[in-house]
């Protein structure tokens, strides 16, 4: 049985000389969460708004559940797309944009909505132009949740919270997600935050996909070596090296290798120390590998900010 519910083919997004898209292709399947990560301007949100026909391809295919989502009442009332700069009527209060959700969402749960907005302090009839960030960001994160649709989007809608309220949501997301599966894309900077929520992993690169794989497969798949520059130099001869420090005589080399249980011995015995690579460290590395290898430069990655394309 075929589960994908979103594919893209061949997909190009041209803005003048800059391809914002490079010819993707991927596969969503049904009922995953996954993480599209990648640093400023990698082409995130441009990918998910081809995908709920906001934004148009130059070239290429998008499909959702079958079809193009383009006009297509049938497909866009399967997918919620929660974005950090969602934008409400003037006059509204959060209520009245829940009220709105209940009549676009079929799975909507009012019930839930409720609770997640105590959950958050949210002041439900305040007029939203009133709100703070983070209780801005609540109310997107809330339709989100509350949706319940087959497909969700969120772009980043919870960097207004404070860390006490992303994790609320990241809590309640598990919960949801265990009793109503469904497809969710986490698109997020925050990758050590979400890495342990992801089951699947895509991250996208000067707008080309350069990682696609499951989270559990991701784990384990590099490994940092640390120790005599001379003796890690030796151990690591003719590995794929993805980021390398110095310091006087020692050195710290990342390679984009799992090492096996003889490796592993081998290197304890030449007193080098093994790291484990998170998936922050991994994506940061790859995407700083691959601007290094094309010229372009890497100060979109100054403190970790890796935000979607706007």
């Amino acid at each position: 049985m075929n589960d994908t519910i979103v594919e893209a083919r061949n997909l190009f997004k041209h803005y003048k000389e800059l391809n914002a898209l490079d010819n993707v292709n991927l596969s969503l399947t049904a009922n995953r969460i996954y993480g599209l990560l990648g640093r400023n301007g990698a082409g995130k949100t441009t990918l998910m708004s081809i995908l709920t026909a906001q934004a148009f391809a130059s070239s290429g295919e998008a499909l959702v559940f079958g079809a193009s989502a383009y006009e297509n009442d049938s497909v866009l009332s399967r997918i919620c797309f929660i974005r950090e700069s969602q934008k409400y009527p003037d006059d509204f209060q959060p209520q009245h944009a829940f009220r709105s959700a209940a009549l676009f969402y079929k799975n909507w749960d009012q019930e839930f909505a409720d609770r997640l907005a105590e959950d958050f302090q949210l002041p439900v009839k305040r007029r939203i132009k009133k709100l703070s960030r983070g209780q801005l960001s609540a109310v997107g994160v809330i339709i989100g949740l509350a949706s319940r649709a087959e497909l969700t989007f969120f772009d980043e809608p919870y960097l207004g919270l404070d860390a006490v309220a992303r994790q609320l949501f990241y809590d309640r997301l598990v919960e949801d997600y265990a009793e109503y599966p469904r497809t969710i894309i986490l698109s997020s900077h925050l990758i050590d935050e979400v890495a342990n929520l992801l089951e699947h992993v895509v991250v996208i690169d000067r707008g080309r996909i350069i990682m696609d794989a499951d989270a559990e497969d991701i784990r384990g798949s590099a490994v940092t070596v640390s120790g005599s520059a001379d003796k890690v130099d030796a151990f690591l001869a003719g590995r794929k090296i993805l980021h390398r420090e110095t310091l006087g005589s020692l050195a710290s080399v990342t390679v984009d290798e799992a090492l096996d249980s003889r490796e592993r011995t081998e290197a304890q015995e030449l007193g080098l120390e093994l790291s484990p690579v998170s998936l922050q460290q991994l994506v940061v590395r790859k995407t700083m590998a691959g601007a290094a290898a094309t010229g372009t430069g890497t100060g979109d990655f100054a403190d970790d900010t890796m935000e979607a394309r706007r």
